[in-house]
């Protein structure tokens, strides 16, 4: 019996992506289908990490093709390409970087790093390439997190090796200096010392670079949102009224400079005590849900008030490397997943695809 190749191509766009509530085919993630006698095979590239994901599509596509009348079995291929986005207007790309993803808050001590540490690591596990940068030149926290010691090497003496911490390439001016140093400098040397750490790293093939911000909006901000190419921006907050005014303030100036804002993480929303068992929600609730509608802007997940998100974190091995198969560990994936989603349904970047044009006298 032969195989009706339309019947094919009705059943594989009928199968939808659970994670963007869209057909593959539709996405343009189905290629090379070939049919071989009694059997079908094709390549499914998604645009976004989940490798954790593979099986679960492999099998979502054999149970469509199975169906159809002729067909026996099915050679499902599935992989991940990550690619380069748009970012503000007037700004190049970093060589070797694809994307890159602000991590901030309005306001300092809502979990912010703890949140972008733990986003690095997710991504990473699921198949990306990631580094993270830490952009907190006065308190930096990243070598900590990471329990990353040593200083990166130069091999030129003009650039720097980015260090390396559970699978995660990073940065942060906490490798250059003495833990207990201050940095008294005023906001120039400050702005000054984040582009050199940005561009002076040999950042190696990243497709996403995660830049913990500072709290506040002041010049360290302003000068990644003009002259960084950022492809979108996470905002973290507590449900806590006064978190969530100054998450407004962040998520208003990532908006004037024309950075798309990715979603809204809620940090630390529900407390459950470890001996009773009482559930409260200390910061208050629903905080971050209403800052989504009133902005038209996701929230992406909410982590609860936990012990162990410290302590893990503290101790130079976050959540996700801590306890990968943990239920905070899920939510922290779930929420990398939805960045990288949206990121993926923004448009490509295509400044490399053109030549560049020289106008000379002849």
């Amino acid at each position: 019996m032969s195989i009706d190749r339309a019947l094919v191509d009705a059943a594989l766009a009928a199968v939808t992506d659970p994670n963007t509530g869209t057909s593959y085919a539709g996405a343009k993630n189905i290629r090379n289908v070939a049919v071989d006698g009694d059997t079908v095979s094709l390549q499914v590239v998604l645009g976004y990490p989940a490798k954790s994901q593979f099986d679960a599509v492999r099998q979502r596509f054999d149970a469509a093709l199975r169906a159809v009348p002729g067909v026996a079995g099915a050679r499902v291929e599935v992989s991940q390409q990550i690619a380069a986005h748009t970012v503000q207007p007037g700004v190049k790309l970093l060589p070797n970087v694809k994307n890159i993803v602000a991590v901030a808050s309005g306001k300092g001590g809502v979990g912010k790093s703890t949140t972008a540490v733990n986003l690095a690591l997710a991504l990473a596990s699921e198949g990306a390439s990631v580094g993270i940068l830490d952009a907190d030149i006065y308190g930096p926290s990243l070598p900590t997190m990471l329990g990353i010691v040593g200083r990166p090497e130069s091999p030129d003496d003009k650039s720097m090796n980015p260090m390396s911490g559970h699978g995660v390439q990073a940065n942060s001016i906490g490798f250059l200096i003495e833990q207990d140093n201050p940095m008294v400098w005023r906001g120039p040397m400050a702005t000054s010392a984040l582009e050199q750490l940005l561009r002076q790293t040999n950042w190696h093939d990243l497709d996403y670079l995660i830049v913990d911000m500072p709290p506040g909006t002041g010049d360290i901000q302003l000068t990644l949102a003009q002259r960084v190419p950022v492809t979108g921006a996470v905002i973290v907050t507590t449900p806590q009224d006064i978190a969530l005014l100054d998450a407004k303030k962040g998520l208003k100036m990532f908006e004037k400079v024309g950075i798309p804002i990715l979603g809204i993480v809620e940090n630390m929303g529900l407390h459950i005590c470890t001996n009773c068992g009482h559930a409260e929600h200390i910061f208050g609730a629903g905080g971050g849900e209403r800052m989504g509608k009133e902005y038209g802007v996701d929230v992406l997940g909410s982590l609860p008030l936990d012990i162990r998100i410290r302590e893990q974190a503290d101790s130079g091995k976050p959540t996700v490397a801590a306890d990968p198969n943990g239920p905070i560990a899920e939510i922290y994936r779930s929420i990398a997943r939805k960045v990288a989603i949206h990121i993926a349904e923004r448009a490509r970047d295509m400044s490399s695809k053109f030549p560049n044009i020289v106008v000379q006298n002849t």
